[in-house]
């Protein structure tokens, strides 16, 4: 009989954190688990889940889980579940609960955001001390959660993130990728300079821009063309207001027709091949799988040098700028989109270290050596 795992996630948003658990799920079953899940009813979670060909467990709310408690116990008996791993703070109050009428649950914890304050009152003392593990997804949310958390050193891991490098791996043609650029509004002979993810205060967009319109200035010389991918309503997790702010910026800043505000697009590594740079400017981002990402797709990072970014980009893979600076980052921009031969050098770097360090494999294959208890047998 396979071992069996159950995803707790009760949260009705979507990002990395809530489409984590229906990515590992694919690269579980072939690593010979059994997955099943507990979300909110009708949120993108559950329909996530589904979709991975796991029919979830659902719940009304956050509260509702509590007081059926009962109901999660019995799932949990009748499917012989000796595993739950919980990917919001909030979901913890359940988990260690869980734990604590079913004794010997195993119940890991991954913190997808980095904790910003201390957790050692007496309710995190007591929900924490539930937790088997802590995964942190960078060197730099570990030392943070070593600050924050009532746990012992041993009890908390890093475990990078990964992903299924397949996708990014297949170059489109020169007519399908001439066609993608169309779409994306980049010019012919036009460097595209992309920035994908959520457009919300903290992803960098406004600094990105600024780095833009400094770039024009100090290099009137170079094509190029940037690219925001990334929906631009509430519903697609963007922020509305900001969006008119970005693009009231753009105006003024005379760079109407060298940004193209893509909007969403579900085909994200498809569109990562059709860029020749992307960049990452977020302030302070916990893992950065954006990068990973388009390392994958062989192609150059400009990244942050704050947060977890410097842990995966580096002057072999592409080039690291302060957040606050728009200069810098004109100067590193500047110097990749006038080098070809380099920007083919950085992106083959990039997809190198994705394969060796960044895998969806390599990190389901610690996921499960967990869950499984190898790590206390000493395997």
């Amino acid at each position: 009989m396979r071992p069996k795992v159950m995803q707790l996630c009760l949260s009705d948003g979507w990002g990395g954190l809530e489409m984590y658990p229906a990515r590992i799920i694919p690269e579980l079953a072939r690593q010979g688990w059994e997955a099943h899940g507990l979300a909110l009813a009708g949120s993108r979670v559950a329909a996530s889940l589904a979709e991975a060909g796991i029919a979830p467990l659902t719940v009304a709310s956050r509260g509702q889980a509590l007081w059926r408690v009962g109901r999660i116990l019995a799932y949990l008996k009748a499917h012989d579940i000796g595993v739950v791993h919980c990917h919001k703070s909030s979901d913890l109050r359940l988990g260690a609960l869980l734990a604590t009428l079913r004794p010997g649950l195993r119940l890991f914890f991954t913190d997808h955001m980095g904790v910003t304050r201390p957790k050692r009152d007496p309710y995190h003392r007591w929900a924490y001390g539930r937790v088997t593990r802590v995964f942190s997804i960078s060197e730099t949310t570990r030392a943070r959660n070593l600050r924050a958390f009532p746990l012992p050193a041993a009890r908390i891991r890093r475990l990078y993130l990964g992903l299924d490098p397949a996708p990014y791996l297949e170059a489109p043609g020169d007519a399908e990728r001439a066609t993608l650029r169309a779409e994306l509004g980049v010019p012919q002979g036009a460097v595209a300079i992309g920035l994908p993810g959520r457009l919300t205060p903290g992803k960098g967009q406004r600094v990105w821009i600024e780095a833009l319109a400094g770039l024009a200035e100090m290099r009137p010389d170079l094509a190029w063309h940037g690219v925001l991918i990334g929906g631009l309503t509430a519903g697609e997790g963007s922020n509305e207001a900001f969006v008119a702010e970005l693009r009231r910026r753009v105006a003024a800043l005379g760079l109407g027709e060298r940004v193209t505000f893509a909007g969403f697009r579900g085909d994200l590594p498809r569109c990562l091949q059709a860029l020749d740079i992307v960049c990452v400017p977020s302030r302070n981002e916990a893992f950065g799988l954006t990068a990973i990402e388009a390392m994958a797709a062989g192609r150059p990072v400009v990244g942050s040098n704050s947060g977890a970014l410097p842990e995966t980009v580096d002057a072999a893979t592409g080039r690291l700028a302060d957040p606050e600076d728009p200069e810098a980052w004109a100067v590193a921009l500047a110097e990749l989109v006038a080098d070809e031969a380099l920007r083919e050098r950085l992106g083959a770097a990039g997809r190198a270290r994705v394969r060796a360090d960044f895998t969806l494999a390599r990190h389901v294959e610690a996921l499960v050596g967990e869950y499984a208890g190898q790590a206390e047998a000493g395997a």
